[in-house]
């Protein structure tokens, strides 16, 4: 059997390209080897010389941008006037976002073993680009390692996990039996929540672990922000994984201290929000917004433990198109990324290939292709709030009446109030207390 390279070396879970083996059929109708079998045999071989040109152009589009600005920045009427100021900044902001994604997705993809052939070179290039990107390699490589392999599991993947109804109804504060009757959020609340997302949802996630559930992590039953991406002896990884989390942390103090001195010489921290942050708050944005379409649908299942295959994870997922952004930009991260997580190791530019050859053999698997704007969010966030069983879908679905053959599919309902730290982790005593406290109150 054909393992693909992903320079995943520390973990003792199965290799995705294990279970795929594993996996049996899609359905009735195609084989996962008759899928591999489809797509061209290059496809599973990184070439160098695509990989950097993607990686150089990506370079050379974020060096044209910082000239530009440089350069609009030296004119006088852009110095005389603050709306054209602020909408210069902005503009390059932007922009640079979007280039800055494109490099993120490089880095992503070498996490994978998708830029090279070589393990240390696609560990270089990838802890380079994320640890400038603020993004801690090797932490965020091990925990996405284990999303891809247990994908829309209900208990042992790490990214956004639903509720199911009866923990669903305890975060409301309401009885299961009442959720039909409470309200959907209105449109305000809804956009604030969206929002909220949006803009803290990627740092909060690698601060504390959001929507993991607690049956997913290493080690449990630790404290709040023993959860963290930057903690080594955390709940989030093994011991032998100590160092190269170290080393994620060192790559983004080592950018946190070059920004200072960036700030330094340009003599103004202003500038530098503008150079860096501005952007850099971008590309999160579009990564939550990336993976949070991708994963949450409503037509899209998710599966418990005794339902779960690998081919069906791996599938419940929807391709999204968002254009040239998407396409260019952001390498099809967007567009391809049901062959993504089939084939994790495909590099980016093959994808499409290999969409081409697997998508019509997917049949009712593949849950086909949606778009990338604000109302797929408001769709998303009012849609898709708990999950549970629901035999009419199961059958339109053509799962069988079977335990092992049952999806959890998305329920609409209001938004909880905003996700914190790890589901399970321990509260400070106080809060504690109070938990133990309400529990009390309800027995009674």
């Amino acid at each position: 059997m054909e393992i693909d390279r992903t320079g995943f070396n520390t973990a003792n879970e199965p290799h995705p390209s294990e279970l795929l083996a594993e996996g049996g059929t899609v359905g009735k109708e195609v084989g996962v080897q008759e899928l591999r079998t489809a797509i061209p045999a290059y496809c599973f071989k990184p070439s160098l010389l695509w990989s950097f040109f993607y990686l150089l152009r990506d370079l050379f589009y974020s060096t044209c941008l910082l000239l530009v600005l440089n350069y609009c920045l030296g004119l006088s009427t852009v110095q005389d006037s603050a709306l054209i100021y602020y909408t210069v900044v902005n503009l390059y902001g932007f922009c640079q976002g979007i280039v800055w994604t494109g490099l993120w997705v490089i880095a992503h993809d070498s996490g994978h073993g998708g830029f090279s052939q070589s393990s240390l070179l696609n560990d270089i290039v990838g802890f380079t680009l994320h640890s400038a990107l603020l993004a801690p390699y090797f932490s965020w490589k091990s925990t996405h390692r284990r999303h891809h392999i247990y994908a829309n599991h209900i208990e042992k993947d790490l990214n956004y996990v639903p509720p199911q109804r009866e923990d669903y109804a305890r975060r409301l504060g309401v009885a299961i039996e009442a959720l039909e009757e409470v309200a959907e959020d209105s449109p305000l609340v809804q956009f604030l929540r969206i929002i909220l997302q949006q803009v803290i949802g990627w740092n909060w996630y690698i601060l504390s672990n959001i929507t993991c559930p607690k049956t997913a992590v290493i080690k449990k039953n630790m404290s709040l922000w023993r959860y963290s991406h930057f903690d080594p002896w955390g709940g989030m990884f093994r011991n032998s994984e100590v160092w190269s989390i170290i080393l994620s942390d060192i790559g983004c103090l080592t950018t946190i201290a070059a920004l200072y001195f960036l700030s330094q010489q340009l003599q103004s921290f202003e500038l530098m929000c503008w150079i860096y942050v501005v952007p850099w708050c971008w590309v999160n944005h579009w990564i939550v917004m990336i993976t949070f379409l991708h994963h949450t649908h409503p037509s899209v299942p998710k599966y418990s433990p005794e339902s779960w295959t690998f081919i069906r994870g791996a599938t419940a997922t929807i391709d999204r198109d968002f254009g040239i952004i998407g396409t260019h930009f952001f390498h099809h991260i967007s567009s391809n990324h049901v062959t993504h997580h089939l084939f994790s190791s495909i590099p980016h530019y093959y994808s499409p290939i290999a969409s081409k050859a697997i998508i019509p053999l997917l049949g009712k698997h593949y849950h086909g292709r949606g778009t990338f704007t604000y109302s797929d969010l408001q769709v998303s966030f009012s849609d898709c709030q708990f999950v549970e069983e629901d035999r009419d879908k199961d059958n339109a679905f053509g799962l069988k009446g079977e335990k092992d053959s049952q999806a959890l599919w998305y329920r609409k309902g209001a938004s909880p109030q905003p996700e914190y730290h790890q589901r399970g982790a321990r509260l400070s005593p106080r809060l504690e207390k109070e938990v133990v406290k309400e529990g009390d109150q309800e027995e009674r």
